[in-house]
């Protein structure tokens, strides 16, 4: 495989998780991005134990010799006032923009169960013709707005939230404009939610932008559905994993992305507790896997 322009990044969420700051609470920034430097990734996204002084945090990275790729963002787009959003994603793109990323990873956070007690399968909103219209239009102000600072909106499918199925994420592109709405590819979600990954790329290769490597477990996932439980409940049952450690096949994956030319960040994402799934043994186990099926 060519892949000439594509770069290698990893998330800190296998370090310390977001959501849940308990899983692991004892891993620290520094080791953090050590270790992901240390492991051959040469980019990363914004965790919650990041200096919050961008100075601070990019002298940090450029000893290491990484960059930030991409930070998530969590649109209110159907529950805030368009004002209030874009005020908040423009001090983003302030952030990234000075750090280097070119593209920045939305998610409408409206009504999502994501980060909630509430059983995933049973309980994520669904959006009316009224709402959808106002996402993709509110989605479409914002990606013109990346856009004039040479930065890339892409947007980030997801477990819990109005656009988790295969229905929603083709909805979502028919509705949104391609020069201004991307699509963040995450393999992980997509087969969370039982959806063929394979399928989902190659209707939708030439708005990819930003690329989730995220590896599933199916027993976990079948619990989560058959027991009701919420997506948090199932992160820590180890419903994800990293790439070429659970179900997921990457090489269908790999290889109509390179067929389409995709330049960019692989970003391997893997929420796991980190006092079972040591960071830095799983970080190296990617980044192996990763090189013999697509030789990056």
């Amino acid at each position: 495989m060519a892949f000439k322009n594509v770069n290698l990044g990893i998330a800190p969420i296998g370090w310390t998780n977001d959501d849940m700051p308990d899983l692991g609470v004892e891993n620290t920034f520094e080791q953090c991005v050590s270790e992901m430097a240390l492991a051959g990734f040469t980019g990363c996204e914004v965790g919650n134990k990041y200096p919050a002084d961008r100075d601070a945090l990019k002298k940090a990275l450029t000893l290491r010799g990484l960059t930030i790729c991409n930070r998530w963002f969590s649109s209110f787009l159907l529950s805030k006032p368009f004002e209030e959003v874009a005020k908040e994603f423009e001090e983003q793109l302030d952030f990234l923009s000075f750090l280097g990323a070119k593209v920045i990873g939305a998610s409408e956070q409206s009504g999502s169960v994501q980060g909630t007690d509430k059983a995933v399968f049973d309980e994520k909103p669904v959006m009316e013709d009224a709402a959808w219209d106002r996402l993709c239009d509110g989605l479409n102000r914002l990606g013109e707005i990346a856009n004039a600072r040479g930065m890339k909106l892409t947007f980030h499918h997801h477990m819990g939230t109005v656009v988790q199925t295969e229905e929603e994420i083709d909805r979502l592109m028919q509705g949104t404009d391609p020069a201004k709405v991307h699509l963040l590819f995450d393999s992980g979600h997509l087969s969370f939610a039982g959806i063929d990954p394979v399928k989902v790329l190659q209707q939708h290769v030439n708005r990819v932008a930003h690329v989730h490597l995220k590896d599933m477990r199916p027993e976990m996932v079948a619990k989560v559905r058959e027991e009701h439980l919420s997506f948090l409940q199932g992160v820590r049952l180890g419903a994800f994993t990293v790439p070429g450690d659970g179900c997921v096949d990457f090489t269908p994956l790999f290889a109509i992305l390179d067929k389409a030319g995709y330049e960019g960040w692989f970003v391997v994402e893997a929420e796991q507790d980190p006092a079972l799934a040591n960071p830095f043994e799983y970080a190296l186990k990617a980044r192996k896997y990763i090189k013999e099926a697509a030789g990056l």
